[in-house]
């Protein structure tokens, strides 16, 4: 946490507003992720459109939140049909995840780059609800973030901690990165594996098939590698009982066994990345704890 002197009361109560409209504004431009890359369509090229009619959409009519909520009321201007709340939805997530961050992290650098973690998380998360299936070039930007927090995690502790107020967060080193990085992947790819031989042999479906999706895997090995392995177990953990939770309602609502893991894992990493390592230590510390020392 930073203590330094012009980062009073007054100057968060004029910060967190502002992270709050620039998530919302890198939340609008999710929304084009999630609907453009499953279809292969450029994200730069085209300008945004109504999906139905596929009338331009102008900038007054693009503000985030503002647009939907107030100038168009859900519905085109065009051709009159609702525009999904998943648009306002996912605009006004990303803005809570961003101040929630910064009030978590304070102002450093792990703060920003665990916003565009997050931001990574949602996109994943909704396109794998509604296409079963993680983005590759996704999951490689999650590495790609962690860069930094690898270099940062390999320097000397003296000289890491001689860096300026706004590099000196981390207490996590470079093997922990890694471990973090196996220490759920591997398991959930054995998982799969042995979960689809079964699955094969019992159905004579030589289709694959498994307990675990590559997918589910991948996500936790690039989040635990940016995270951390103690963060990353918590992960797995709290993204396994919001999925245990999910598929209980998904199965009384619909009748359906099935449903996509990664919006779970993703809500598990978010948590796990900014109190995922309190949580273990607390835990291990409670599992060792001796009353009669």
């Amino acid at each position: 946490m930073l203590h330094s002197e012009f980062m009073d009361v007054g100057f968060y109560i004029m910060f967190f507003p502002i992270v709050f409209l620039y998530g919302i504004c890198i939340g609008s431009f999710l929304n084009v992720v999630i609907y453009r890359l499953p279809l292969n369509e450029s994200l730069t090229k085209r300008a945004s459109h109504c999906p139905k009619c596929g009338a331009k959409i102008h900038w007054y009519d693009n503000i985030p939140l503002v647009s939907w909520i107030i100038l168009l009321r859900g519905k085109c201007r065009s051709c009159g049909q609702p525009i999904s709340k998943r648009y306002p939805i996912v605009e006004a997530l990303n803005g809570i995840v961003y101040v929630v961050t910064f009030a978590v992290l304070d102002f450093n650098l792990k703060s920003v780059l665990y916003c565009f973690f997050f931001s990574v998380l949602i996109c994943l998360g909704f396109m794998d609800w509604d296409t079963m299936e993680m983005d590759l070039r996704l999951l490689a930007a999650i590495v790609i973030l962690a860069i930094p927090l690898l270099v940062i995690g390999v320097l000397p502790e003296e000289t890491r901690y001689g860096f300026p107020e706004f590099l000196d967060f981390s207490d996590v080193t470079i093997w922990e990165h890694l471990i973090g990085a196996v220490c759920v992947s591997v398991p959930f790819f054995l998982i799969g594996e042995i979960s689809g031989a079964i699955i094969r042999k019992r159905t004579g479906d030589n289709e694959l098939r498994r307990g675990i999706e590559l997918g589910d895997t991948l996500i936790m090995g690039a989040g635990g590698l940016m995270i951390g392995w103690k963060a990353a177990i918590m992960a797995a953990f709290t993204g396994i009982l919001l999925a245990a939770i999910g598929g209980l309602i998904n199965k009384f609502r619909s009748g359906e066994s099935k449903f996509a893991f990664g919006p779970f894992l993703a809500a598990g990493l978010f948590i796990g990345a900014l109190c995922g390592d309190a949580i273990f230590d607390w835990y291990v510390a409670t599992l060792t704890y001796n009353p009669y020392e």
